[in-house]
Order: C-alpha cells, then sequence, then structure tokens
C-alpha cells in the first residue's frame, strides 16, 4: 500500500509586532508554497515540516507520548520533541529556509528535464527508463532517499522488466541515479501502517516481493547491473539474478537483515552460499558484513570493479558492444544458463517470502524496526 503523507496542518495565526508580520508573512507564503509541490519531499523532510510547523505554532512539544506501535504519530511526536526549547521565531524561520530549498530543487530538476532524455520511456515516476543503442537503461531516481525501495518503485521497476523482456534492446541494465545504487527497502513501508493492518501488509508485501524476484528470475535476456554507490538490502541479494555485476571501487554491498529481525530474500539464502560458499555467506547474511566492491569481487558477486573515476565511461563503451552482439543467439544463451535452476529458484523465493511474511508478524521484527527508527531521530 502506498505510503500515507505526514499532513502539514495550516493555520493562521495574527501577530502585531511589525517584524513578527514581516516574518509571519513569509511563514504563510511557505505553507502556500508547500502545497505547490509536485515531488513528494520524503517522510523524513515531512516530518521535519511538521515539527517545525508545530514548534513555530505552538511552541516546545506538549502532546502525550503515543504508544510503541503506532508507528505514524510516535514518528510525528519524536520530531516534533527533538526540537526542545527551539524558540517559535527560529522555527518559523527553519521552516521557510526549508521550504525554500525545495521548492528550489524542484525547480531546478523541472529544467533538467525540460529537454528529455532521447529515448525516455513515459509512466514512470520512481525510475528513468530509456532504450538506445539496444540497451534498456533503468535507473532507480530516488536520489534525495537514497534510490529507498517504496511500494511504487517496486511495481514500476516489475513493469520496467516486463516492457524490458519484450521490446527491441538486446540487453537491460539496472542503475542508480546519483551517490547511492540503493539503500534497500524503504523502510516506511513499515512506519505507515496501523496495528490492526499489520497482518494485511505483510501478507501483501509477501505477494509484491515474491512478483518482483520472479521477474528477475524469468527475465529473458542478460540483465547487468552497474552498480553505483553503496547498495542495500534488496537491491544486493537480487545481484545474485544477474548475468553481470560490474561496480564502482566506491560501491558497498550491505544485507542487514538480522539487525531489522528479518530473512534473507532474492533467493540469497540459496545463490549467496553457491557463489560465495556456506561461511561467507553466513558472514554476510547472517552476521550483516559489510563488503567493499574488491571483497565482492573477490567472493563472486562482483563480475568487475571499475575505479569510480573511469566508472561509467569504460563501463558504458563495454556495454554498447555487447549490445552489439547478435540478440537472439544472446538470449538462447541466457536460457540455457538458467533453464536448469528456475523451477528452484522460484521455489526458493518462494520460501523466503513465507518466512519474511512471519518475520514482518513478529515482535521481533517490529521491536527491531521501532529501534532502528530511534537511533535514527538521535542522529
Amino acid at each position: 500500500r502506498p505510503p500515507q503523507a505526514v499532513c502539514v496542518p495550516a493555520i493562521h495565526l495574527h501577530m502585531t509586532a511589525a517584524t513578527m508580520q514581516v516574518s509571519q508573512k513569509d511563514f504563510q507564503k511557505a505553507q502556500e508554497q508547500l502545497k505547490l509541490l509536485k515531488k513528494d519531499p520524503g517522510n523524513e523532510t515531512k516530518l521535519k515540516l511538521y515539527a517545525l510547523f508545530k514548534q513555530a505554532t505552538e511552541g516546545p512539544c506538549n502532546a502525550p507520548k503515543p504508544g510503541m506501535l503506532d508507528f505514524v504519530k510516535k514518528a510525528k511526536w519524536d520530531a516534533w520533541n527533538s526540537l526542545g526549547s527551539l524558540s517559535q521565531d527560529d522555527a518559523r524561520q527553519k521552516y521557510t529556509d526549508l521550504v525554500s530549498s525545495l521548492v528550489s530543487a524542484e525547480s531546478a530538476s523541472q529544467k533538467k528535464e525540460a529537454s528529455p532524455e532521447e529515448g525516455r520511456h513515459d509512466g514512470y515516476e520512481t525510475l528513468i527508463v530509456t532504450t538506445k543503442n539496444n540497451i534498456t537503461k533503468i535507473m532507480f531516481n530516488r536520489p534525495d532517499r537514497k534510490n529507498a525501495i517504496n511500494h511504487q518503485m517496486y511495481r514500476e521497476i516489475i513493469k520496467a522488466l516486463e516492457e524490458a523482456g519484450k521490446n527491441d534492446s538486446t540487453i537491460a541494465v539496472i542503475t542508480g541515479n546519483g551517490d547511492y545504487y540503493s539503500s534497500g527497502n524503504d523502510l516506511s513501508n513499515f512506519t505507515n501502517v496501523q496495528p490492526g493492518d499489520m497482518k494485511k501488509m505483510a501478507e501483501d508485501g509477501a505477494v509484491l516481493l515474491r512478483d518482483f524476484v520472479g521477474h528477475f528470475i524469468d527475465f529473458p535476456k542478460p540483465l547487468i547491473a552497474v552498480v553505483n554507490g553503496p547498495a542495500i538490502g534488496i537491491c544486493v541479494t537480487v545481484l545474485g539474478l544477474c548475468d553481470l555485476v560490474y561496480a564502482s571501487d566506491r560501491a558497498t554491498f550491505h544485507s542487514p537483515f538480522s539487525q531489522l529481525g528479518q530473512s534473507p530474500e532474492g533467493c540469497s539464502s540459496y545463490l549467496f552460499p553457491k557463489l560465495m560458499g556456506l561461511a561467507k555467506a553466513s558472514e554476510m547474511l547472517l552476521f550483516n558484513k559489510k563488503l567493499t566492491a574488491a571483497e565482492a569481487c573477490a567472493q563472486g558477486l562482483v563480475t568487475e570493479v571499475f575505479p569510480d573515476s573511469s566508472f561509467q565511461k569504460e563501463v558504458w563503451a563495454r556495454l554498447e558492444a555487447y549490445a552489439s552482439l547478435p540478440k537472439n543467439s544472446l538470449a538462447v544463451s541466457k536460457q540455457l544458463l538458467r533453464s536448469m535452476e528456475k523451477e528452484k529458484l522460484h521455489a526458493v523465493n518462494s520460501r523466503e517470502c513465507e518466512v519474511l511474511k512471519e518475520r514482518w508478524l513478529s515482535d521481533e521484527c517490529i521491536n527491531a524496526i521501532v529501534s532502528f527508527f530511534q537511533k535514527k531521530s538521535k542522529l
């Protein structure tokens, strides 16, 4: 289910001092500008806006602390409470400055998008999908959220893989926009769920995840990951289902499942021991070890590592050469390489999703996620 927006209330205050009137005018203008933003600034930013608004209009947090499982109200309360004794004038200024920065960033983004990239596919909000030189490029495009994958992005990746599998391109490439490849599952997928809806969230999430991983298993053409920066969670585990993985030397690979009270997915419980050996896979999947690009390459998860300064140039020159090879020959050869494993991979995927569904409903997982957000709010 799509993340619920954190509502930012709008009220009008009456002040008499001339300096306050100017400040209040700017404050009210910022509230109006916020309503006109087309792009969702993300839950972290919305929480900051909410907290600053409450501090500016009501002063320090005076509301009772919500229950631990009321994730949305608790996140809002924590954000407001974290402002401490910040004055209302300072909160108003910070609120206005933050809205101004969001407006400027969106304006710059709109100018950049005024000239659409050649071969760009329509119908995507969280991805940039293009087909050029026989390559379909699927680029994660939530750089302000470190390309975290929310429910909408899961569905758009599924759609992009379906289109790329059927169009005239020879190969498909997955990469990230910005500094991160992807920070993995967007944990707001969990925090915007009411306690009574947890079971449905877990069931729907397991269905979506199984479908998502299934599209990687069944993808009919060569699928290449171009890992431009840090990779976390689900975007690491599905790398075992890609045919090649090229990484910048600044990329890292991290799957902190037990840290969040969860369990492996993306067929990693089967493929990682095959790629790395059981001991190295256990170190990563059980004990949260973060691998450098060089370590991931040495252990068989990454095909080749490139210096970050020349990464894009070297990799894309190579990919364009691959894309000039006979398309049908590549597709048939991939099927021969993968066909013996497909049934096994689908069975593993189904089992992993069943276990994850149970984990998501466990107190251990809920407490781990709550603890994660508490630590994050203190940073």
